[in-house]
């Protein structure tokens, strides 16, 4: 069994479009998606009709579930642009998405975690902003009752594999659209990849094991820091243009 997950798209057509040509260069059909498709201050809509049009098996995220939930006005500045953007056709789709889902009896999907979809998994954040690696027993708690040998999760934008005592798996794929961020909770803290590359995961089982490839790939990065800065952006525009902000 072989596919390609992707998380955090974050309405950039232009990255989600050199990842799924990668994908299909691997020669893979099948894509889960882990959330989190639409917002940021870049292209929403066409990212909309391209990832309707994929059909994948795709989980919903903390910022398409804003996107749903709140009224344009109270929106942040990132799901105000995209919602802009998004027709009635593509806020249905969001609608629809599930918390969580299964793919093939194998694999368990969820954006954050499987209680919310807003909390690191593997990652803690300290009062004076330090992003650092949860120890595995607290990460292990949050797996508990998930029974499948493959867990896959997004949310933090940076790709990263655990393997738990049991010899469960939980991998993120790292993020198509946005390689930094910075947010306010639970403190405020950024998340840099380091790299202006779309990122995805290819999952492979051998025999009984699954083993991830953790895949980047160029595109224009250039044109969409461009377009965040012209849409008021510019710590986007550095993320999108280096992976770091500045």
């Amino acid at each position: 069994m072989r596919f390609a997950a992707i998380a955090d798209v974050h309405g950039n057509h232009l990255a989600l479009e050199a990842v799924l040509e990668d994908i299909r260069a691997q020669g893979i059909t099948d894509i889960v998606n882990l959330g989190d498709c639409f917002s940021g201050p870049l292209t929403s809509g066409k990212t909309a009709d391209m990832l309707l049009a994929l059909n994948a098996l795709t989980v919903r995220g903390n910022h398409d579930r804003y996107l749903i939930e709140q009224a344009p006005e109270a929106m942040h500045p990132s799901d105000k642009v995209a919602y802009a953007q998004l027709t009635e056709r593509h806020l249905d789709w969001l609608r629809g998405l599930p918390f969580s889902a299964v793919y093939r009896d194998a694999a368990y999907l969820c954006h954050a975690t499987p209680a919310a979809d807003n909390v690191y998994w593997l990652q803690s954040v300290s009062a004076d902003g330090h992003v650092f690696q949860k120890p595995i027993e607290d990460i292990e708690a949050l797996a508990a009752g998930i029974d499948f040998p493959l867990i896959l999760c997004g949310h933090t934008h940076i790709p990263r594999i655990v393997r738990l005592s049991d010899g469960r798996l939980i991998v993120n794929p790292g993020s198509v659209g946005c390689p930094a961020y910075d947010d306010d909770l639970p403190h405020y803290h950024k998340v840099e990849a380091g790299h202006p590359f779309a990122s995805y995961a290819i999952l492979e089982k051998k025999g009984e094991t699954w083993l991830p490839v953790f895949r980047q790939v160029a595109y224009d990065h250039m044109a969409m820091a461009k377009l965040a800065v012209e849409n008021g952006r510019a710590e986007w525009a550095s993320g999108l243009a280096t992976g770091w902000l500045r």
